[in-house]
């Protein structure tokens, strides 16, 4: 029987005792795991300029410096500087929710009006060769690991499309070898067929890489962090090409050099200080954003979910109020930049965030492998892969798009017209 060896994970019957000696050691041994601030031989290295500035700026953030006060003065301000986005970031600002809330819902109508845009992601791969302790697809994980083929994708775009959808998230695990490049592009290629915008979530690569991937339909690329954190993530990622920091951290602006429309950042919020975290998220945005003027960029925010093999995952300090208070600042401090709020929080909580500050929301979701005609249809019979995490919203885009008309917004499918 499989027996617990730590306090994330089972270990895998499955496991050779090399592999099981292997991970035992990079979880306890840190001279075992190598620099993570070390690029590999096949990375690529651009300007440092922004991920310096923003993580120098990230570690002279003490949130507890700043009073209501602060707060207060910083909502009377007709601009948000950085200095008042850090004091709406802190603990103090949390009795004034219900103003930041009141500011960010006007932000968002002048600039978005009433509408909130539909997307789904579909999961393609979840072969891994990173060792993240808290992640469903990490390679030391015992789940069911499935690739789809041409023909599977195909398929399973089909079904979304009939369901009336117009944009895509692509997602694989981290796996050069199962998800190659070319792997991708053939993905994105079948995409353009039948979605108007089309979106990446794999693994950082290199600039001709993305420039490749946009010349076969791609359209923009997420890279979450998930910490901005440096000792923090040396502690989180403890094998594989996504342990390298500065390689992650660099992947939107290579995207952007690579030719892509636009880029989505985050964190994932409690797996370090929530509130540092989201100061260098939007930090990254905005120095990109001066630097790449041409561009589209996006937030996202998600929170830590359960996975198989541990449902004791969860952010530990970042409820919803504080969630709320971090989407607020962000409307408040980035007012042009679409925020995201994914099925990992509940659909109480994203009927609500899309009346004051998010303006994008999934529907129709699954984080398994090849399962979409199961879910949109219940005739689903073929193999599939399991989940990278627990969804709690679970809506369809028929239920997502009445909800959201229901209460007064205007559903919006495309906003992109291709010339």
């Amino acid at each position: 029987m499989p027996n617990q060896k730590n306090n994330f994970f089972i270990d895998s019957d499955k496991l050779s005792e090399a592999a099981l000696a292997k991970k035992h050691r990079l979880e306890t041994d840190p001279s075992s795991r190598t620099d993570p601030m070390a690029y590999w031989p096949d990375m690529e290295q651009i300007d440092p300029t922004v991920r310096e500035t923003v993580i120098a700026a990230m570690n002279d953030y003490d949130p507890s410096a700043y009073t209501i006060l602060d707060a207060k003065r910083a909502l009377d301000h007709e601009t948000c500087t950085i200095e008042d986005f850090k004091a709406l970031l802190s603990p103090a600002t949390l009795p004034l929710l219900e103003q930041m809330a009141e500011r960010a819902s006007r932000e968002t109508s002048c600039h978005f009006g009433n509408t909130v845009y539909l997307f789904t992601p579909l999961y393609i791969a979840n072969y891994c060769e990173n060792y993240c302790v808290y992640c469903g697809f990490n390679c030391y994980n015992d789940i069911h690991r499935l690739q789809l083929s041409k023909e599977e994708i195909e398929h399973e775009m089909q079904v979304i499309a009939q369901s009336g959808m117009e944009e895509i998230l692509m997602l694989t695990g981290e796996s050069k070898e199962k998800s190659s490049v070319a792997y991708i592009g053939e993905a994105c290629k079948l995409a353009r067929k039948y979605f108007r915008n089309v979106g990446l979530e794999v693994y950082p690569m290199n600039v001709a890489d993305y420039r490749y991937l946009h010349e076969c339909g791609a359209d923009y690329v997420t890279v979450f962090q998930e910490t901005y954190d440096v000792k923090k993530y040396e502690t989180l990622h403890l094998m594989g090409h996504k342990r390298v920091w500065p390689y992650r951290f660099e992947a939107q602006e290579r995207a952007l050099m690579g030719g892509m429309r636009g880029v989505g950042f985050s964190a994932l919020l409690g797996l370090a200080d929530f509130r540092k975290d989201a100061l260098a998220t939007a930090l990254h945005v905005y120095y990109l954003q001066r630097k790449y003027p041409q561009a589209e960029f996006s937030l996202s925010c998600p929170r830590l979910r359960p996975i198989i093999n541990n449902e004791k995952i969860n952010p530990q300090d970042v409820g919803e109020r504080q969630l709320c208070q971090i989407l607020c600042a962000y409307r408040i401090f980035l007012p042009y930049v679409g925020i995201t709020v994914s099925s990992r929080e509940s659909a109480a909580f994203r009927n609500g965030i899309v009346k004051i500050a998010a303006t994008k929301i999934s529907a129709g979701v699954s984080t398994g492998i090849g399962d979409h005609e199961e879910k949109y249809t219940g005739k689903g019979e073929g193999e599939t892969g399991d989940a990278q995490f627990e969804i709690c919203d679970n809506r369809s885009l028929r239920r997502m798009y009445a909800d959201m008309a229901g209460e007064g917004l205007q559903p919006v499918l495309n906003d992109y017209v291709y010339l």
